[in-house]
């Protein structure tokens, strides 16, 4: 089986975490590194992502998680936040950053930017809110693989209450809003999930060649 494969036949929802071990400064910078450079559409990135190792915090985040122990027990909870509005700044940051980054006068970016606030800007606002979090998945898929490398457990988690991560993490004020959240850690050796094997489709049942 090549790497490619290994990694993702590896990885599995972990359901419960090792407490006593944490992600390395390293690896978690590897982690974040990987979603930032994930693909978006337009590359925009309309999303935030916030890292939180304060037991405290994750203490606080667990009632409105179901009280599912892989909050307070993986290493980092990873929340993914997507814009919930916008307007021309999400395109003109996008522009300014393009400009100087690849050394291109702005000037000869303004087609690309009228185009893509054509495109976004008069979209219904739950449609500019659907999109974003559209996006946000992508960088979250790419974070899970690249934790599955680093042989680091995972959970993605959309059993929580959004709005109350919101309250807790002042997401509205932010014009946020918690769209997913990966756990982080080293499995336990008492989480029986890991000896299951995967359930998936065939590829016959998922794949048609056209």
């Amino acid at each position: 089986m090549n790497n490619v494969l290994e990694h993702r036949t590896w990885r599995y929802a972990t359901k419960k975490f090792d407490s006593t071990k944490k992600v390395s400064d390293k690896d978690l910078e590897t982690l974040l590194e990987a979603a930032r450079l994930s693909a978006s559409s337009y590359g925009l990135q309309p999303y935030h992502l916030f890292v939180i190792a304060d037991q405290e915090v994750k203490e606080q985040l667990k009632p409105a998680s179901w009280n599912q122990s892989q909050i307070t027990d993986a290493s980092h909870i990873i929340v993914f936040a997507n814009t919930t509005d916008f307007g021309e700044e999400l395109v003109d940051g996008f522009i300014e950053n393009t400009s100087t980054t690849r050394n291109i006068p702005s000037e000869q970016l303004k087609g690309y930017a009228d185009f893509m606030k054509s495109k976004l800007l008069e979209l219904p606002s739950e449609t500019k809110k659907e999109w974003a979090a559209r996006q946000v998945y992508i960088a979250f898929g790419n974070m899970m693989q690249a934790a599955a490398e680093l042989k680091i457990d995972s959970c993605p988690m959309e059993g929580f209450e959004p709005e109350e991560y919101n309250k807790i993490l002042g997401l509205n004020e932010k014009n946020l809003n918690a769209t997913v959240v990966l756990a982080v850690g080293y499995r336990s050796e008492e989480d029986a999930t890991q000896h299951l094997p995967k359930v998936r489709k065939s590829t016959e049942e998922l794949v048609t060649h056209i």
